[in-house]
């Protein structure tokens, strides 16, 4: 390497729009690679541990896909007052993970070494996606990325030093972690294996399952096949993942198809666009909620023409009408439990059902530490709660069976409480009251709603109220759906 790239890697500007990092965010290939490095992370023993015990990404994908790519936007931007913020609010958060997985092995989402290969799959899959789309990356564009992702690692960390300063020895270190420590992981296996195949549809889609359904059969397959055949060879033969006919082909098509948008006008295609549009709930006051609700009732005609030309029984996917008996505007007891209590998707409730919703909520209200650790305590205090009321049999966890023959007991003191610091938290200048602008930033910000109180203000019993209804008295169409109920 040439003292010229030396130095070039090191006076590039490390964030903000002029980074290596930013010129590919809103590439196409992206989410190809994003895929490949999450797979990659989850074959790893401690990550895959922690994701199948706390993660939200079986039962609510799509949001998990926001939380990053904001948490990314944050950690990449050139203001370092957010990057701190966001690297302590991450760290605050893996803080809270930790335990053992199905053989006893104990992880730690803290743990310096596994953080390093999450930023080490990144990288390798940023390269990997150039290399299969033909741009592959000179020696020196990969120098200054590697530099902004080490420097990512160290304002999580303090430091990089669990990845090596050369490039030439990353490499060295990236094989033999996939040849010496990745594992056929049962996180590994449900992402390729379960999400492509059952992946709930987007907020914009909810409306129509059997489009979504008919869409996802073809397309599920497809990305599960694209996704292996782009993973490591030694990592492949390992875990004996099987690869079908053509795959190599198919995938190489698949990105070389994605990397034509750099022919595309600048600024045609911007990832923050497409996940807030996704994003967007049947009853959002978005200002581009007319265009979406024009597309969807597209969409239901075509669903409805899908259907009559080739029925797909059985998969009716969460759509928003109300079953049977349950009355206008309410889920019955197995929806509920399935769309908003159960958070990691594993059929039961939880403590880290839970602590997904306090970390849901905590981001979304933008808490600091103070206000989060409250939260946090409130929810813990309404698992215990819950624990002790429902939990019959005994074995930590709550069934969707135990849930359902105990309804009333959600509403306990402690799920008052969690209304309270909530309340507390939007209620920033302390007067008691939810003015009109703060009313405005807690449902715009965190819900995505424009919801103006009537008379100007929004008290404290009329927000616990309105919360405690949602959490126990299982209605739709409030404003928390799109925080904790929507995929």
């Amino acid at each position: 390497m040439t003292t010229e790239t030396t130095d070039t890697a090191v006076e590039a500007p490390l964030f903000g729009p002029e980074s290596e990092f930013s010129a590919l965010f809103d590439d196409p290939r992206w989410a190809l690679a994003m895929i490949r490095a999450t797979v990659l992370e989850a074959a790893h023993p401690q990550i895959g541990a922690a994701l199948v015990d706390n993660s939200t990404f079986v039962a609510h994908p799509w949001r998990r896909l926001r939380n990053t790519f904001l948490s990314m936007r944050r950690m990449f931007g050139t203001d370092v007052a957010e990057r701190e913020r966001e690297a302590a609010r991450l760290n605050r958060l893996h803080a809270r993970m930790s335990g053992s997985d199905s053989r006893g092995r104990a992880y730690d989402a803290m743990d310096r070494a596994t953080r390093a290969w999450v930023v080490a799959t990144l990288f390798e899959s940023a390269v990997t996606m150039c290399r299969l789309s033909g741009q592959p990356l000179d020696q020196g564009t990969m120098e200054r990325m590697y530099a902004e992702y080490r420097t990512f690692l160290a304002a999580l960390d303090g430091d990089a030093a669990e990845l090596p300063e050369d490039l030439n020895d990353f490499w060295r270190y990236f094989d033999r972690v996939v040849e010496n420590e990745l594992e056929n992981t049962e996180a590994a296996r449900v992402i390729l294996y379960r999400l492509f195949d059952h992946l709930p549809a987007p907020a914009l889609l909810a409306g129509a399952p059997t489009l979504w359904a008919a869409g996802r059969a073809v397309a599920g397959p497809l990305l599960g096949a694209i996704t292996v055949a782009s993973l490591p060879e030694p990592y492949r033969r390992r875990a004996g993942l099987p690869e079908m006919p053509g795959a190599q082909t198919l995938m190489q098509g698949a990105y070389l198809t994605a990397g034509l948008a750099r022919f595309l006008p600048d600024g045609w295609i911007s990832a923050e666009s497409i996940i807030e549009v996704l994003s967007l709930s049947p009853g959002s006051d978005d200002p581009r909620a007319r265009t979406v609700a024009a597309l969807r009732a597209r969409m239901k005609r075509a669903s409805a023409l899908i259907r009559l030309l080739t029925p797909l029984g059985g998969d009716a996917g969460p759509g928003p009408a109300p079953s049977a008996g349950t009355g206008e505007g309410r889920r019955s007891a197995g929806e509920f439990f399935r769309q908003v209590l159960d958070q990691t998707g594993d059929g039961y409730l939880d403590w880290p059902d839970l602590a997904a919703m306090a970390r849901e909520l905590s981001t979304r209200l933008d808490l600091d530490e103070p206000e989060e650790s409250r939260l946090y305590d409130a929810f813990a205090a309404w698992w215990r709660e819950l624990q002790a009321a429902l939990d019959t049999d005994g074995d930590g966890r709550v069934s969707a069976d135990e849930y359902a023959a105990a309804i009333p007991s959600l509403a306990g003191p402690a799920l008052i409480r969690v209304a309270e610091v909530l309340f507390d938290a939007t209620d920033k200048d302390g007067s008691g009251s939810i003015d009109a602008d703060e009313h405005r930033t807690l449902f715009r910000t965190a819900f995505h709603r424009d919801l103006n109180p009537t008379d100007g203000a929004y008290g404290r019993s009329t927000f616990v109220g309105d919360f405690l209804s949602f959490m126990s008295g299982r209605r739709t169409s409030t404003p928390y759906d799109p925080l904790l109920a929507d995929a």
